[in-house]
């Protein structure tokens, strides 16, 4: 597998290529949205544990820089705290959907042939930006994630509510906030396939072998 950075229109973004990539293929993709202090390499780690020749992947970085310590610089997705600006997260979003379209038409990549997944900060913005699409995602992944504010999200949601979720949490890593999402998701008509594990914030073996399973039912690889 090889990876390419790409300058976006909207965002940087690393491309992680299938083994014998061909180009003229319309291969399925996996998005994936890594956590707050992290980068577009963090999730990309990943990719060879999924599969390493039927899936092409788009990791991108988060837009705005986070002061880690002396010469350290991480990403987030949005300021945390009550301090954000409220036009912040609207403004991120929407450099998503315009990354979404990019690569769609750069990699031939076609609407529902898409999985959107994100880790801690980033499964937040996948709540944010799949729930309302699932013509374009054929389902969404969140990892150690909490769900933004529910009656935000509630205005979200389409009438049809069979988009197929991944939730997985550490036990010791504020359960409560996964436990609240999977109240809410099966509240409004889901059927989350939910998922605890004795572990903190992380990705895990075991998490991945409930996880790889599951992303190729929902959308299999291209043979």
């Amino acid at each position: 597998m090889e990876s390419e950075q790409r300058r976006g229109k909207s965002l940087f973004y690393l491309t992680v290529f299938p083994d014998d990539y061909e180009p003229e293929r319309e291969y399925p993709a996996i998005i994936l949205l890594h956590g707050f202090g992290a980068n577009m390499q963090d999730l990309a780690a990943l990719t060879p544990s999924i599969d390493t020749s039927g899936y092409l992947y788009i990791c991108p970085n988060a837009p705005i820089g986070v002061n880690l310590g002396p010469g350290a610089t991480g990403w987030a997705w949005g300021t945390p705290g009550e301090n954000r600006n409220p036009a912040e997260m609207p403004r991120t979003e929407r450099r998503l959907e315009q990354l979404f379209q990019e690569v769609m038409e750069e990699y031939k990549l076609a609407p529902g042939r898409m999985v959107l997944l994100g880790f801690s900060q980033g499964g937040g913005m996948t709540y944010r930006c799949g729930l309302g699409r699932p013509d374009l995602f054929a389902g969404l992944v969140a990892l150690s994630s909490g769900l933004p504010d529910p009656d935000e999200m509630r205005l979200r949601l389409p009438p049809q509510r069979s988009q197929p979720i991944f939730i997985a949490h550490g036990l010791q890593d504020n359960i409560e906030s996964a436990q609240r999402a999977k109240a809410f998701l099966e509240g409004e008509g889901y059927s989350p396939s939910y998922h605890e594990y004795d572990m903190g914030h992380e990705i895990t073996e075991e998490m991945l072998e409930d996880l790889v399973p599951w992303l190729k039912q929902v959308l299999p690889p291209l043979a």
